[in-house]
């Protein structure tokens, strides 16, 4: 934590913990910047980075502000603070991986404080969060993206979304681990969905256009903990030409001339996965130059007319920042729960059970 290490780039870190901070409301909730929505995923990643900064009261908060959201079937809504109006507006609206994703923070913030009573205040929420995700996995193991009671969704799966709810799945099988009440369904969730993962790539994308166009789907899956050193450092290699722009970061997507900082953050962390050191340290000095005086990060920009575009400073963003530097370097206990391959506390192997040939779900 930042009260006890000596680093060149220390005042950086600090003005961006003190940013995300300063989009926390009293009650809990970190929206995206003043006035901005909320959503539970981003809401969650903020909590994590206030946690590194050693800011344990404001992640604590956060975390309330969850569970006294959580509604009664133990998801959220997948945006909080939008108006009627605006277009993104369904307040019946879940997004399975935004519902699994405190997971990964509260297991992340008992890695830093290890508050085995913080984790037993907050276990009724995560219970409840991973049975809503569990109930949302198909026979082949991968997860329903949505739902919605406004609208008709798609049945399919995003190889982005799954691979952040297998980390999560990983986190909340730990926390029962550690509190002696382990769950074997949790587990055998966890390993089919690794599975479809993995081997079933016809299970992603059923319905609409493929997402490979995104460079999250390129190095989420690594974030997952599936791969070995070198299978990740062959995937990234594979498309490092069509999403890394030297001296800048990494696109978003890699037919358009928009890098973000939150991707090319979080593609520090899957470098630091496939033990891409000097790789990892060359992206991470890059993103010095996308924070602002405030300590906030600009989400994005836009190498072709060389403009910062939106002009907006996500919390995220800088807690993606945070996350990448103590990957790098190694402020926390918790520094390699998103970089390690996936490790579940106790020894209680489950073996996937035999699927049968794919068909429509």
């Amino acid at each position: 934590m930042f009260a006890h290490i000596e680093h060149p780039l220390l005042p950086q870190f600090q003005r961006a913990a003190s940013y995300i901070a300063s989009c926390q409301q009293a009650d809990g909730a970190i929206r995206w910047f003043d006035q901005g929505k909320l959503d539970p995923w981003d809401h969650t990643e903020a909590a994590m980075a206030l946690g590194i900064a050693g800011r344990e009261n404001l992640a604590i908060n956060a975390f309330r502000w969850l569970a006294q959201q959580q509604q009664a079937n133990g998801s959220w809504q997948a945006n909080y603070f939008l108006a009627p109006s605006d277009q993104e507006f369904d307040d019946t609206k879940v997004e399975t991986n935004f519902v699994a994703y405190p997971a990964t923070g509260l297991w992340h913030h008992y890695l830093i404080f290890s508050n085995t009573q913080t984790l037993r205040d907050f276990y009724p929420m995560v219970r409840a969060a991973i049975d809503y995700v569990v109930s949302q996995q198909s026979a082949h193991g991968d997860i329903q993206w949505a739902q919605s009671q406004r609208e008709p969704l798609p049945r399919d799966a995003l190889v982005t979304a799954c691979s952040s709810v297998l980390r999560s799945l990983e986190c909340a099988v730990n926390i029962a681990i550690t509190l002696g009440e382990p769950n074997a369904h949790w587990q055998l969730a966890h390993s089919r969905l690794a599975d479809a993962l993995r081997n079933k790539p016809w299970r992603f994308d059923r319905t609409w256009e493929t997402k490979r166009r995104f460079s999250m789907d390129w190095f989420y899956p690594i974030l997952a903990g599936i791969y070995s050193e070198q299978e990740a450092q062959l995937r990234l290699e594979q498309r490092w030409h069509e999403f890394v722009v030297s001296d800048l970061g990494c696109r978003c997507v890699s037919d358009e001339p928009w890098v973000t900082a939150a991707e090319s953050s979080e593609l520090v962390l899957a470098c630091v996965a496939a033990g891409w050191r000097d790789r990892a340290e060359s992206i991470h000095r890059w993103l010095s130059q996308w924070q602002d005086t405030d300590g906030g990060f600009w989400t994005g920009y836009s190498f072709r007319d060389k403009v910062i575009w939106p002009q907006e400073k996500t919390s995220w963003t800088g807690a993606a920042y945070l996350l990448a530097a103590d990957a790098l370097f190694q402020f926390t206990p918790a520094h390699d729960l998103l970089t390690r391959p996936h490790r579940i506390r106790a020894s209680c192997a489950v073996t996937p059970p035999e699927t049968p040939p794919d068909s429509p779900a």
